[in-house]
């Protein structure tokens, strides 16, 4: 496997993905296909207790989900509210095979929708 060039793009796909939290365990985002690099542009994490606060983890993986990396961690996001990552920062580029994860603090407690473009070469 190569870094996928993307002088010459063969394929620009845009994507969104979505979900609620139902468990407290590690949560796949985004799973950028072989050939393919991802430009992750928007990740939103709603809190949908309407009373407490619950924390996210938001890590990557660039091995193919044996090491993590903490981009956000345990970041309090407020009762019926919504916090938007990458704002100040820009996109965030994951290559082939890296992997975007998402974990909740509290069971059942939080959504989230990432939207981002898959690109091969």
């Amino acid at each position: 496997m190569a870094t996928p060039n993307l002088v010459s793009v063969a394929t620009i796909t845009p994507k969104c993905n979505m979900g609620d939290l139902g468990d407290t365990n590690r949560t796949t985002m985004v799973d950028v296909t072989a050939e393919y690099a991802a430009k992750i542009d928007t990740i939103l994490i709603s809190n949908t207790d309407g009373t407490n606060a619950c924390d996210v983890t938001l890590e990557v993986s660039n091995d193919n989900g044996s090491t993590f990396y903490k981009i956000a961690s345990t970041v309090s996001v407020p009762a019926d509210s919504t916090l938007s990552f990458l704002d100040s920062t820009g996109p965030l580029w994951l290559d082939e095979t890296d992997l975007l994860y998402v974990t909740a603090g509290t069971a059942s407690d939080l959504s989230w929708h990432v939207s981002y473009t898959e690109m091969a070469d």
